[in-house]
């Protein structure tokens, strides 16, 4: 029995450049049509919950939904799932869509974390990235959150940006830092084909001029994430995985689980499912969703059983990515000899085992899709 679950909202009124996730424009009566689906879906997969510890509702833009859409939601959860009293309920928030009557309405359906996607501080890079907010919005969102007195949220940044300056990160942090959040996730851009931000890039790259937009050399982005390192230590954060940063004692339940490779549920258009050691996905396309759920069946395009091998890699590979690391008892179940195997990683010190852990290093960390790769490759996986 699952005791973590998942809600996408797929919607947004504009869809950034740099996004490959499922993005769907906004249209009152779809959103209306969609929200009934997904609470038939909901209730369809109740069987598979125990008493629930997190609920994580992400997007997509889920502070697109109105009010109404929400009471919708959370009626349908509490109609049909045993909640947690100590559960963590989480809402994702752009500040672009975002207001004191909403906060007041997610807070009253029992919402205590909220987690908002500022990306910079700096208007021309989000201007850059295209997000519909600007710094300004930036601030007054947070300032409601605080005015709230809700204690757990956190703050999303982005560095790696074209036109980013380490001085420019620097301020966006300190900007964040000054609110005093619980819990900072630093994520580097990776640049996705099929997104616009790539033809962008490509576009520029092409025309070979001196002033065209382009990616940050790597040398920049590793100076960006080391100071990120050493400032929100220095901060009281607790860098607990390779891009969230806590406070003691607000580490996010949702993505724990997940990198600890814990089931949970995954309901909308395109989310994913893991129960037992099966990995299932739902449908990408919206009405296809909608339209399978009105027949009240569930709206998968695939659900695979892991190998032994595919176990493996998901352990070491979501395991590593955790300032902990992975237990090694875990990993002998599946591969005995494993540490010697790794050997010539812990002479270079990009690992070491501490606490019954295998982890990665600071300069382990660094390169850490590297080593991952080179620890695959040394178990021929």
């Amino acid at each position: 029995m699952v005791e973590f679950l998942y809600i996408h909202i797929p919607f947004c009124i504009k869809k950034c450049l740099y996004c490959d996730f499922i993005s769907i424009p906004y249209n009152i009566s779809l959103v209306e049509d969609y929200i009934n689906a997904l609470c038939k879906e909901l209730t369809l997969k109740k069987h598979l919950a125990k008493t629930l510890k997190s609920i994580y509702i992400g997007g997509g833009t889920p502070s697109i939904l109105s009010e109404k859409c929400f009471q919708q939601i959370f009626l349908c959860l509490k109609d049909n799932y045993n909640l947690s009293s100590y559960i963590e309920i989480t809402v994702e928030v752009n500040p672009g869509m975002f207001n004191e009557s909403k906060l007041t309405n997610l807070l009253s359906l029992g919402v205590n974390r909220i987690s908002i996607g500022i990306q910079s501080f700096d208007n021309r890079e989000l201007q850059i990235l295209g997000r519909i907010h600007n710094s300004a919005d930036a601030i007054k969102a947070i300032t409601l959150i605080k005015k709230s007195g809700l204690k757990n949220y956190s703050i999303d940044l982005m560095y790696g940006i074209p036109g980013q300056t380490i001085d420019s990160w620097k301020k966006s942090l300190s900007k964040a830092i000054a609110f005093s959040p619980s819990h900072i996730s630093a994520y580097e851009l990776t640049l996705e084909e099929n997104t616009p931000l790539f033809e962008i890039i490509k576009k520029w790259k092409n025309k070979g001029t001196s002033r065209k937009l382009k990616m940050l050399d790597e040398d920049i982005i590793l100076q960006m994430y080391n100071y990120t390192i050493d400032y929100l230590a220095n901060s009281g954060f607790e860098h607990y995985e390779i891009s969230n940063f806590a406070v003691p004692g607000y580490n996010c339940l949702h993505n724990i689980n997940y990198w600890d490779r814990g089931q949970y549920i995954g309901t909308g258009v395109g989310a994913h499912s893991f129960i037992g050691n099966l990995r299932s996905e739902n449908t990408g396309n919206i009405y296809r969703y909608i339209e399978d759920l009105r027949k009240s069946k569930i709206p998968e395009t695939y659900s695979i059983q892991l190998t032994p091998d595919e176990s493996l890699k998901e352990l070491i590979f979501l395991g590593l990515r955790k300032r902990k690391g992975v237990n090694i008892s875990k990993l002998k179940v599946f591969k005995p000899i494993l540490l010697q195997e790794c050997e010539e990683l812990f002479k270079l010190g990009y690992m070491v085992i501490e606490k019954g852990h295998l982890r990665l290093t600071r300069k382990g960390i660094n390169i850490s899709n590297k080593i991952v790769l080179e620890v695959f490759d040394s178990l021929g996986l």
